[in-house]
């Protein structure tokens, strides 16, 4: 499948992005699809630039110029990042910055073990998985049964299963099972009352110790969520905020008065006065506005159990 593995050419079942003058779109790649009758018809996926009949994907290379019926776009290879902008939401979804953040947060390397509540739309699980295969594992919950089993199957059709386990469980309540007692590297959760999966957090912790975060929209679900991180023995706390800026490069040219004259003057070779000359600068210009707030990520440090209840 193409999510798994890099590829030269496009084959039936993948997906892939379409790229559209700035707009992306996924596209599965299927010859035939149900109407709502129910019948099978020919995949022509409709777009801004005209129709795309689906098969003729099938056997180009990735990054290839595409025919449109009013136009052309590009097919590209899918990834964490670009599958975040094209996915169907059924949830509000992290987004690159905060999630580029998350996975250097956690330590994450390949062969990790991490436990993520809840799911949703699988933005984030998408780059989890990325940052931890092809030796370790994702523990993904979600307490709506429907988006777990949607989840679950997008999984298996990206051909990422065998890399992650995404169940139906309400794990404020119930935790995240006796079978994770000990097993993870690293807890992140994306929940309305955080505070209350930190105990589970910390049972599920390697003995030798581990990474938590959290993300919370709110400043009142920090305050909650760290002081029940100090009560469970977590160490090294930390709140941020990921706000994206542009600086825009242009070139600027400046009109500056030509003094050379003046060295000159009164000499038997005056040199004729130049007024202004124009100097042309490279420059960094910062937006007029300020990038909204999107959440606040919280994260600690679960020390080895030997000393886990020292203070710093």
């Amino acid at each position: 499948m193409s999510f798994r593995n890099y590829k030269d050419k496009i084959d039936e079942g993948d997906t892939v992005i379409l790229y559209l003058s700035n707009n992306v779109h996924a596209i599965d790649v299927k010859p035939e699809i149900k109407n709502k009758k129910g019948e099978m018809v020919e995949n022509v996926f409709q777009t801004t630039f005209g129709a795309l009949k689906v098969k003729n994907l099938i056997g180009v290379e990735y990054g290839s110029k595409v025919e449109l019926s009013k136009g052309w776009g590009h097919v590209l290879q899918p990834t964490p990042e670009l599958w975040s902008v094209t996915l169907p939401h059924r949830t509000q979804i992290i987004y690159t910055p905060d999630i580029s953040m998350i996975l250097m947060q956690l330590d994450l390397v390949p062969g990790c073990s991490v436990i993520e509540a809840g799911t949703g739309s699988g933005s984030l699980t998408h780059a989890l998985i990325r940052r931890v295969r092809p030796r370790g594992h994702v523990y993904t919950f979600d307490f709506h049964e429907h988006r777990a089993n949607i989840a679950r199957d997008e999984f298996e059709a990206h051909g990422l299963a065998e890399f992650v386990t995404a169940k139906h469980r309400d794990v404020l309540e119930e935790g995240f099972g006796d079978d994770l007692d000990g097993k993870a590297d690293a807890v992140f959760l994306d929940l309305p009352s955080p505070w209350a999966g930190v105990p589970h957090a910390a049972v599920a912790i390697k003995e030798d110790g581990g990474r938590f975060c959290s993300f919370s929209p709110c400043i009142e679900q920090v305050q909650r969520t760290c002081l029940a991180l100090k009560e469970h023995g977590f160490q090294e706390l930390a709140t941020m905020e990921v706000l994206q800026t542009e600086v825009k490069v242009s070139r600027r040219t400046i009109p500056v008065r030509d003094l050379s004259f003046l060295k000159h003057k009164g000499s038997e070779n005056p040199v004729d006065e130049k007024p202004t000359s124009d100097a042309h600068y490279v420059v960094g210009t910062w937006p007029t506005s300020t990038p909204g707030h999107t959440g606040y990520l919280t994260v600690a440090t679960l020390p080895p159990i030997f000393i886990r209840g020292r203070t710093c």
